[in-house]
């Protein structure tokens, strides 16, 4: 006979694989995020490069999903429709904040900053490295747009596979594309014995240097 699930409220987990001093840390958030990153994917997670990404709209409801982290040079970059709800949000804010969590490392990185759009020719080269199938659903598809049914999209991917057999150009739609959050907030957050989390800040500062403090848990 299978036990009744314990109540939510009940469940606990104990964090206690690792720590995050102020002193250990890089000067530059973008180095220890880096840092951070190599080993979630060393770590052979189900999906490191998992991006939660929060947007708020022009009336000031906030909205969040997944989106998957592609590049990281002086920012964060991801790949979007920019005619989605997203898209449509970072155009009109432009303030976003991102969450990484990495479960079996009991990490987290918070970020926070504004979004600018990657180049034509930035975003043409990715999209045309993406798999022939990941560009024929960006090419079909009106990202959070209401459709009448699935056989719709199924009818428009028919239609565009065969206008564009496998090997040969999809051309990028306009409104697909990169975007970078360049970041003016980062926060580390170690998971700690007894909920007394190690959480580490870097703050951007007038003149372009980044302060450093821990936060308490």
């Amino acid at each position: 006979m299978n036990s009744s699930p314990k109540p939510i409220s009940d469940i606990r987990k104990e964090y206690e694989s690792d720590k995050l001093d102020i002193h250990d840390v890089k000067e530059q958030p973008i180095a220890q995020f880096q840092s951070w990153l190599s080993r979630a994917l060393q770590a052979e997670l189900l999906e490191p490069t998992a991006m939660h990404l929060s947007t708020v709209s022009s009336q000031g409801k906030p909205s969040g999903r997944i989106v998957l982290l592609k590049s990281v040079d002086y920012g964060l970059v991801f790949f979007t429709n920019y005619n989605s709800r997203k898209g449509h949000e970072i155009a009109e804010g432009q303030f976003v904040a991102a969450t990484m969590f990495w479960d079996k490392l009991e990490q987290q990185i918070r970020v926070e900053g504004t979004v600018e759009k990657l180049t034509d020719t930035e975003s043409d080269t990715y999209f045309h490295s993406r798999p022939y199938k990941s560009q024929l659903g960006a090419f079909i598809s009106p990202q959070s747009q209401v459709i009448a049914s699935r056989a719709e999209l199924e009818e428009a991917w028919q239609k565009a596979e065969a206008e564009y057999p496998e090997g040969s150009i999809i051309p990028r739609p306009s409104n697909w594309g990169g975007c970078r959050i360049i970041p003016s907030y980062f926060e580390f957050w170690q998971g700690r014995r007894s909920r007394l989390h190690d959480r580490i800040i870097y703050n951007l500062q007038i003149d372009n240097t980044w302060k450093i403090e821990r936060l308490a848990p």
